[in-house]
């Protein structure tokens, strides 16, 4: 699950960005992934889709649009049935409880987030914390 916006830094304004994000979640993933969820605003929404075909995008509009579409899904639609792992790429407080619910419900929560900017709630509630690029930490930044 991808909340591109944070792991951009912002609003995914360029396909360039959206190929930058895809880039980063593929790396830390290695290449595995059984689906792919990514939240956006409508404002990234065609530079997102471009960049990642195949992803389930999920759109919505407004203060934390692209978190709030990402935590319908991590709560209402059964993934601890579905699932052992669920990667969150995203370092957003607002995850806290339902990442802690599906480590409850022995789902295995991985959060990956630029080093800094995870809320430290949501680092405890998760298995495992890890940080996006040794060196590159938003879209632009130098290696």
């Amino acid at each position: 699950m991808v909340d591109i916006e944070n792991c951009v830094g912002g609003a995914v304004l360029t396909s360039s960005a959206a190929c930058w994000a895809r880039e980063v979640v593929v790396r830390e993933l290695g290449g595995a992934s059984d689906q792919m969820v990514v939240g956006v605003s409508h404002v990234g929404l065609l530079a997102t889709a471009d960049a990642w075909p195949g992803a389930r995008l999920l759109v919505k509009s407004g203060p934390d649009g692209a978190d709030l579409a990402l935590l319908e899904v991590l709560q209402g639609e059964q993934i601890a049935a579905r699932f052992d792992e669920v990667v969150l790429f995203s370092g957003d407080g607002i995850f806290t409880d339902a990442v802690d619910a599906l480590g409850a419900d022995g789902v295995r929560v991985t959060v990956v987030g630029h080093r800094g900017r995870v809320a430290a709630r949501l680092c405890m509630a998760a298995a495992e914390t890890r940080y996006i690029g040794m060196g590159q930490t938003r879209m632009g930044d130098a290696a």
